[in-house]
């Protein structure tokens, strides 16, 4: 049985965010409100609350942004896909939070340009031309070469957008 978390470190890291409660993974470090009793008098700490701001248990919570920019052909990739990509950009730039951003970024630029359909075809011919013998040789045709073209096309265009 293989695993798709090929490193043992990466394993157990995930074991451990899974079996971690969501509020140990979300603190936000803000301590939460007391709730209010209704008919008591306010509770004044001598910091100001901002207009809208949470009250009760909900008060220090992280608030999901908004996604202004969500386009639906972005989310046709799957998610293996998309990490697999991230982890080979890594490896191949450097591992740190700001080129997993810039890789990160890449795969959406990609996304947008590329149906999954023709990256996954493209990335089928690209693996099995890495192969030796008459079974890769029939990846080096030329009939294969517009699939591919178009993915380092629009590997090209995220390159420019995002590094």
């Amino acid at each position: 049985m293989t695993s798709l978390l090929p490193f043992p470190r990466m394993r157990s890291l995930a074991l451990i965010l899974a079996l971690l409660p969501l509020p140990a993974i979300a603190q936000t470090g803000t301590p939460a409100a007391p709730p209010e009793v209704p008919g008591a008098a306010p509770q004044h700490t001598g910091e100001a609350t901002p207009p809208g701001a949470a009250r009760g248990p909900d008060a220090g919570a992280v608030r999901a942004a908004p996604d202004l920019h969500f386009d639906e052909r972005l989310n046709d990739y799957p998610t293996l896909a998309r990490a697999d990509y991230i982890f080979a950009c890594l490896a191949t730039n450097g591992q740190d939070r700001n080129t997993m951003r810039r890789c990160a970024c890449s795969i959406d630029v990609i996304a947008s340009i590329l149906p999954y359909e023709a990256y996954e075809k493209a990335e089928t011919i690209l693996s099995m031309r890495l192969g030796t013998g008459e079974r890769a040789g029939l990846f080096r045709i030329p009939a294969t070469q517009a699939g591919v073209a178009d993915l380092r096309r629009a590997q090209a265009e995220a390159e420019m957008t995002c590094f």
